[in-house]
């Protein structure tokens, strides 16, 4: 797989995101999630994404079914000024990675 964009996530991905997940999920991200993005972060090799609105109106999020739980990942694609790339701001249960996303982009007000 190519990688056409640049993988950049939130520090707090890894300090709070991460290890509140299980360990599955945690593996997912390194080779599923992060390989997709990398490659096509609009189409994410066919998993349900959707652009958002409201406050987070540049994000993207990838909708995760896991184990009957909702989780989310939000990302922002940025297009110009090179290198293309792909900032994963939070991920976690549906509700919580918005709210996660708001306050770590300053858009929780």
């Amino acid at each position: 797989m190519k990688s056409n964009y640049l993988f950049q996530k939130h520090p707090k991905i890894e300090s709070e995101d991460l290890p509140a997940l299980t360990a599955e999920l945690q593996e997912d991200f390194r080779d599923i999630y992060k390989p997709i993005l990398m490659t096509d972060p609009y189409l994410c090799g066919g998993f349900p994404n959707h652009t958002l609105t409201g406050k987070l109106k540049d994000y993207r999020t990838l909708e995760i079914e896991w184990a009957g739980i909702s989780y989310r990942l939000v990302y922002r694609v940025y297009e110009s000024s090179a290198p293309k790339r792909v900032f994963v701001v939070s991920f976690d249960e549906h509700d919580a990675a918005y709210e996660k996303a708001k306050q770590r982009t300053g858009r929780a007000k």
